[in-house]
């Protein structure tokens, strides 16, 4: 008997879930645009705001809400369109963040404790013009907690950055649905990652005020007609629930990375969430590791779905401190709503078959 596939990707996208395809349809069936001003362009709006006040009330966030096509693009708007003159990016953020600010000024990661260098960062906020301040909750290819919510050090860094009159941007694209948005100026939400759908995020904002008005869509704050069947499953896959609905719990999760521990060396840096594990083989390739996997029924990476497909090195493994032999040998699997324990067992189970 053929075993079903195993998908152990869930960090570049998770399975759509049941509710958010069946809100989907809803959508479907209220085809026309929001924007247009007769009777079923209105009906398509009222369905666009109710899906944006649910996203809203399912994140706990009292500010604005800017629907756009990905992640990337909630990235593009924030670094590219807030009212700052300089932008200034931890060394382990996603590609999406260095192509939409090629000119941040990069801090580093401070003795592999998963907190950026403080001196780099005050000396960074020092300089002359008001500046945004970029880090990710969550890292996509780690798993490392950079955010904490409530967290000290979290609390430390946003009023240095208030106190020299510049903008806090997290990303949250790995930690929204999972863990609750931090006491941020902006933050992006990425919709398929939670189990949404694919084409759609959210840029919350503090305030429009923030940002440069632009033309178009959402309140002129972006281009490109609204996918409001998308905004339904966005919301819809939310209001499903976090963590606590996922078929495996944190100790399961934890128990796979002891398990990998016997055969090969996870990745820690500071505190993580235990859905992304970096682990590197003891002497297979990163390439090889996930053919073998591949053609014995897994889906797992080898870092960022944006950036997998290259052999290079994995920039956030070297802002990390990774030497560049583990990190050719370094594989992600990330884990979601729908794995299972059995998927976790059988996965302990293949990875000690390779050598």
């Amino acid at each position: 008997m053929t075993r079903s596939r195993i998908y152990l990707d869930h960090a570049a996208t998770s399975p759509l879930r049941p509710e958010a395809k069946a809100a989907m349809e809803e959508g479907f069936a209220i085809w026309a645009n929001p924007s247009s001003p007769h009777a079923e362009g209105r009906k398509a709006k009222q369905a666009l705001e109710d899906a944006r006040a649910r996203v809203k009330a399912a994140l706990g966030w009292d500010g604005e809400v800017i629907f756009t096509s990905g992640a990337s693009e909630a990235l593009w708007i924030a670094l590219n369109r807030a009212k700052v003159d300089r932008r200034i990016v931890s060394a382990v953020e996603h590609d999406a963040v260095f192509r939409a600010a090629p000119d941040a000024e990069v801090v580093p990661i401070a003795d592999m404790k998963a907190e950026l260098a403080r001196e780099a960062l005050d000396a960074a906020l020092a300089k002359p013009g008001k500046a945004m301040v970029v880090i990710q909750a969550v890292n996509s290819e780690t798993g490392t907690e950079l955010i904490v919510p409530g967290g000290d050090h979290t609390r430390e860094i946003v009023d240095r950055v208030r106190e020299a009159g510049g903008l806090f941007l997290c990303d949250c694209s790995q930690s929204a649905g999972k863990r609750r948005i931090p006491d941020v100026d902006m933050a992006v939400v990425s919709s398929q990652k939670l189990g949404g759908p694919i084409g759609i995020a959210a840029l919350l904002v503090r305030d429009y005020a923030m940002l440069e008005p632009t033309g178009g869509h959402e309140r002129g704050y972006r281009q490109g007609t609204e996918n409001m069947p998308a905004a339904l499953g966005f919301a819809a896959a939310l209001e499903a629930g976090g963590q606590e609905t996922w078929a495996t719990d944190t100790g399961q999760r934890l128990d796979l990375r002891d398990s990998l521990r016997e055969h090969g060396e996870p990745l820690i840096f500071g505190p993580q969430r235990s859905y992304i594990i970096a682990v590197a083989h003891p002497t297979m390739s990163a390439q090889a590791q996930l053919i073998r996997l591949d053609a014995m029924g897994f889906a797992v990476s080898a870092g960022s779905a944006c950036s997998s497909g290259t052999l290079k090195k994995s920039r956030v493994l070297d802002a990390f401190g990774v030497p560049d032999d583990v990190a050719a040998r370094t594989i992600r699997v990330s884990m979601g709503w729908s794995t299972t324990p059995e998927e976790l067992e059988a996965f302990a189970e293949a990875w000690r078959s390779l050598s």
